[in-house]
């Protein structure tokens, strides 16, 4: 098949580049090659080939991917930043082929309707996408709302080979208590403010479903596209320009001395992530020309918005003790008292599990709103309160401890993954030198916003995700280590308890010093949801935009940017659907464009 690990010597010159092997990529070069046969196309990707690794296709070792010493993500360290006590976040990305599809939490989650919308580019509504969304599915759920699924794409969306059915049900009924009923389809664009039994990136026989896996791996081994190349364990260093037109890259082996080089005769495709593909312009010349000037890189187009407007959802995860038992969490997997490789040799099915067994959107009551403050008010009203599309957070439900199990008592455990949308914050990410070696500027800006309205969305977030656990039968106190640390004697402090506190339990109250105590402990503990976007955003150059809506970049030719960089505006939802259905609908683009398919 026609992956390398080094450039065959014949592959001077090739028709498409596509600089990196992530979840779009992936879906390009797959539909552009089922396009034309005859067109030769090249990804070059930094990380590792994924095919049949059992840590990857298996979706149970999910957490494996987060490991200091894992050789699939990518960590970005961001610099000190004060809305994070002083902290350096770091960002994990995907590093390998198939990107974040093949690391991720395999939730599958869509964008609301409202969100495509906001962009407010011809093409990428919410009715023009819709498409896309369904062509890249396979959907093996409930749901019967007419049009709204694919059934014939090459994603699988099922709900798994297992699920821990107390825990999910406990969850529901403790939800519908505090107003969030169960949503058949909440992944239809237009529901919300209610909970699901999720669905996942997994095949109904328990296979994560990544885009390398299920759109490149088949053309690369099916003998019909000879012409379709990928290169693993090389870095693009640079887009080449002759007279501002995209000509080819430069990339350079990680196990090879020297710099290598490559030529495009139509179209160089940046693919990088949203994270990657900013440093990719930047040293090819693309960007603000200050930025490129301090670098040292010669200008060859000043488009100031490149690795602006940075953003992504910000993550707390909050765990608590139950009486669940060994077999509906993973504890045992996660601190070593199950063998995974016994599972393997017996065909468990809990390999096509990913411990996610509900997902949800909330919205907060017009009393809750209130009691947020005016400014939060302001905000709500404009931005949320006559858009009953838009949830103000997004949580799911973990069948597991999600921290070091050496850290807490053996146990069954669960957590609560919430995190807020629609954030106010944003960053950005830039070169500080023209070498791959040259460390990043990268800011997330998360909890900058000067209102304070993110950490805010967190307060809110944060107390009603304990209200439903709290109603859960299987309820029997906070993780107390992993919770804001309140005051001994306060109602919000954390418990241990023995029993279920049952379903009508009174809320939890708050004092101003409570509030307080939960604000500095959330700076002090959000992290990324691996969810960046927006760095190089499809908008009109003059407000800060990147790409046009062919995904052209601005003030050059030949140059194509597909991957989560482009979204102008935020997501209600996990972004590996929306980053596959950008890679579709960048496939017509180009396929269009390229004049092929006729």
């Amino acid at each position: 098949m026609g992956l390398y690990t080094k450039l065959p010597d014949d592959i001077l010159e090739v028709d498409v580049i596509i600089a990196g092997g992530g979840t779009a990529a992936c879906v390009v070069a797959s539909r552009l090659a089922d396009a034309d046969t005859n067109l030769s196309i090249l990804i070059i990707e930094s990380g590792p080939n994924n095919y049949n690794v059992p840590t990857i296709i298996n979706p149970i070792f999910l957490f494996t991917h987060i490991l200091p010493n894992s050789n699939t993500v990518i960590f970005y360290k961001a610099g000190h930043e004060g809305g994070v006590a002083n902290r350096e976040v770091v960002v994990p990305s995907g590093g390998v082929l198939g990107g974040g599809s093949s690391v991720n939490f395999l939730t599958y989650s869509r964008a609301q309707r409202a969100d495509f919308d906001s962009w407010q580019t011809p093409g990428w509504s919410a009715d023009e996408m819709l498409p896309y969304l369904k062509k890249l599915e396979t959907y093996h759920g409930p749901g019967a709302t007419e049009g709204r699924h694919g059934y014939d794409g090459p994603i699988h969306i099922s709900s798994g080979t297992y699920n821990a059915r107390r825990s999910e049900d406990d969850f529901i009924a403790a939800a519908k208590v505090l107003g969030y009923p169960e949503i058949v389809d909440i992944m239809d664009l237009d529901s919300n403010n209610g909970v699901q039994r999720s669905m996942r990136f997994i095949s109904p026989d328990g296979k994560r479903q990544d885009t390398a896996h299920m759109y490149l791996h088949p053309r690369l081994n099916d003998g019909k596209h000879p012409n379709l190349h990928v290169l693993v364990e090389s870095k693009v260093i640079r887009v080449l320009f002759d007279n501002k037109k995209a000509i080819g890259v430069e990339f350079q082996p990680l196990a090879q001395d020297g710099v290598k080089s490559v030529r495009a005769r139509k179209m160089v495709i940046v693919s990088s992530g949203a994270l990657g593909t900013p440093s990719v312009l930047e040293r090819s010349g693309v960007g603000n020309a200050e930025i490129l000037q301090r670098a040292g890189i010669d200008v060859v187009a000043n488009i100031p918005g490149v690795g602006e407007n940075y953003s992504d959802h910000h993550l707390l995860i909050y765990p608590y003790r139950t009486s669940l038992s060994p077999n509906e969490t993973v504890d045992g997997l996660v601190s070593g008292r199950v063998d995974p490789a016994e599972l393997i040799k017996n065909h468990d099915k809990v390999l096509g599990w990913n411990a996610m067994d509900i997902t949800g959107k909330y919205r907060p009551t017009e009393s809750e709103v209130d009691s947020l403050g005016p400014t939060f008010r302001k905000f709500w009203d404009r931005d949320f309160k006559n858009n009953q599309n838009k949830p103000l957070a997004l949580m799911s439900l973990i069948n597991t401890f999600p921290g070091d199990p050496t850290s807490i008592e053996p146990g069954q455990y669960l957590s609560v993954s919430a995190f807020s949308v629609y954030p106010y914050s944003r960053g950005s990410i830039h070169i500080t030198g023209s070498g791959l070696q040259d460390i990043l500027d990268f800011k997330t800006g998360f909890f900058a916003d000067a209102q304070g309205i993110d950490i805010k969305k967190c307060v809110w977030t944060y107390k009603k995700q304990r209200e439903i656990i709290r109603r859960m039968d299987v309820y029997r106190g906070e993780v107390a280590a992993a919770h804001p640390p309140f005051a001994t004697g306060s109602p919000a402090a954390c418990i241990k308890t023995e029993a279920p506190l049952g379903r009508d339990v009174a809320p939890l109250e708050y004092t101003e010093d409570d509030d307080a105590v939960l604000e500095d402990w959330l700076r002090q503990n959000v992290a990324s949801t691996w969810h960046s976007l927006g760095t190089c955003k499809m908008a009109p150059r003059e407000e800060g935009g990147v790409v046009d809506a062919s995904l052209g970049v601005y003030g050059v030719e030949s140059l194509k940017i597909a991957d989560m960089s482009i979204p102008p505006l935020n997501v209600a939802a996990n972004t590996n659907n929306t980053a596959i259905a950008i890679g579709e609908k960048a496939a017509d683009i180009f396929i269009r464009e390229l004049g092929l398919g006729n």
